[in-house]
């Protein structure tokens, strides 16, 4: 099933961007690494333990979403404006980098999107490209890619994602078609869970309830 129609279908009005929540329900916000700081107290250095916790509950909530006899899409947005002459000609950085097989890699589809921010004054100029892969679990680098997701405000830290044509870095959903499960984290501070019913991420709410 295309992506499109796989939305319409499951997850009628919603739009994937950032801020599920706030469209659907049942959904659930989770704050990553709770009581942590990304900088040392009294210091300019980043705070490993952070990191390290952001990154453990990132990928735990990873495993307790996917298994690996799911089928999943992996989505990105990446943004940028209409008059781009590269027009992504090349393969976005997230597949080629997170994505270990390039037969998978050849079942990636595009598609040109209005802009979804309404509140940018530039947004008429600008528009959104849908990337989308049908792939199981095993065909990502998934830790290395929610790692990178999670770096994204803090360049000296690796992995990154390399997004050269874009104007902000992309977003990253995960979906879960098998449950019909939506999984988006947008940074560092924290990530999105919505679903079609709420017997889907019962387990997920009763688990990280602290």
């Amino acid at each position: 099933m295309h992506l499109n129609k796989y939305i319409q279908t499951n997850f009628p009005s919603l739009t994937l961007k950032p801020n599920l929540t706030s469209q659907w329900n049942p959904s659930i916000h989770l704050e990553l690494a709770k009581g942590f700081c990304p900088i040392k107290e009294e210091s300019d250095e980043l705070n490993p333990d952070y990191f390290h916790t952001v990154y453990q509950q990132a990928i735990s909530l990873f495993h307790d979403l996917f298994s690996a006899d799911e089928e999943i899409i992996l989505v990105t947005n990446s943004y940028r404006y209409k008059n781009d002459r590269r027009k992504n000609r090349r393969k976005l950085g997230v597949y080629l980098h997170y994505i270990n097989s390039k037969d998978v890699r050849l079942r990636l589809t595009q598609a040109t999107l209005l802009y979804m921010f309404e509140d940018d004054e530039e947004k008429e100029e600008k528009c959104t490209s849908q990337f989308s892969l049908r792939c199981r679990k095993q065909d990502i680098q998934y830790s290395t890619l929610i790692k990178a997701i999670c770096n994204q405000d803090f360049p000296p830290v690796k992995p990154r994602i390399h997004y050269p044509f874009n104007l902000d870095a992309p977003d990253i959903f995960f979906i879960n078609t098998t449950r019909n499960i939506i999984f988006y984290i947008y940074d560092d501070r924290g990530c999105e869970v919505i679903a079609k019913n709420s017997e889907a991420i019962r387990p997920i709410y009763e688990k990280y309830a602290d």
